[in-house]
């Protein structure tokens, strides 16, 4: 079976396609029994590696990766400032137990807070978010949308390999928002810190979608580079959720970028 999928890329590869199938990334989602695609980014060098260069082109919704965005279009806007933005929990019972206390930026990122970042998208609206879209080149947004949960509904839909371009702008500080927007959204994406290394990453969960979408982006910080990355898979149960993390790790070992 690994033969004939790795000849499957192989052919894909022969017919033109601009990036390579990369055979060790095929071998971990051949392995793991999981259909997917990732892209990884250096920003020195701009060496790639992808799989299945043909759904890391393809649109999905961003689900709570756009937290990532959302997290820069908020503060900017001051729906929230970086010293002050502790929402109350009005009382509503959500089946994330997490959900139900009051949250900070930090607390419901980590969390993916859907009502504390609905909250916020209320107060920015819909205007905004167009114009915000529309310079940062962020995927593709349908009108007309509702406000508070467009990035869940199919209205925003964006491609892994769009997701790596627009973190790499976000590093590089390319998009008008403040130093210090930048610096609290860098604060509150740290994911994992490791031997000579940092990650900053979201996950995200596109439930209303079939198939179902889990999503893993992010970059790794290491002494001598950054690497962007982008994963989506599909979600057939909750036990394929833990995948979004884990093949992304996998592949970061793999190609010696972390140990």
């Amino acid at each position: 079976m690994l033969r004939l999928f790795l000849l499957i890329a192989f052919l894909h590869l022969s017919a033109g396609r601009t990036f390579a199938e990369d055979r060790q990334l095929a071998e971990l989602f051949m392995k793991n029994g999981i259909q997917g695609t990732m892209v990884i980014r250096s920003l020195k060098s701009d060496r790639s590696f992808i799989f299945n260069d043909m759904r890391a082109r393809r649109r999905v919704s961003p689900a709570s990766t756009f937290k990532i965005f959302n997290t820069l279009i908020a503060l900017q806007e001051h729906a929230v400032t970086p010293e002050n933005n502790l929402l109350k929990w009005d009382g509503t019972h959500y089946d994330y137990p997490e959900w139900n206390s009051d949250q900070t930026l930090e607390s419901a990122f980590r969390v993916s807070c859907l009502w504390y970042y609905q909250e916020l998208a209320r107060k920015v609206g819909a205007e905004k978010y167009r114009r915000y879209l529309h310079e940062a080149g962020y995927g593709r947004l349908s009108g007309p949308f509702e406000t508070d949960s467009f990035w869940l509904d199919g209205s925003l839909l964006i491609s892994p390999v769009e997701q790596v371009k627009f973190l790499k702008k976000v590093y590089l500080l390319k998009f008008p928002f403040s130093s210090s927007v930048y610096d609290k959204l860098a604060e509150i994406m740290v994911s994992e810190k490791g031997q000579g290394y940092t990650v900053r990453a979201k996950t995200g969960w596109a439930a209303r979608v079939k198939p179902q979408i889990g999503w893993y982006v992010g970059y790794v910080e290491t002494a001598d580079d950054v690497w962007f990355f982008a994963t989506n898979i599909d979600i057939r149960s909750d036990a394929d959720l833990p995948f979004r993390k884990k093949l992304v790790f996998e592949a970061l070992k793999k190609k010696g970028i972390i140990r």
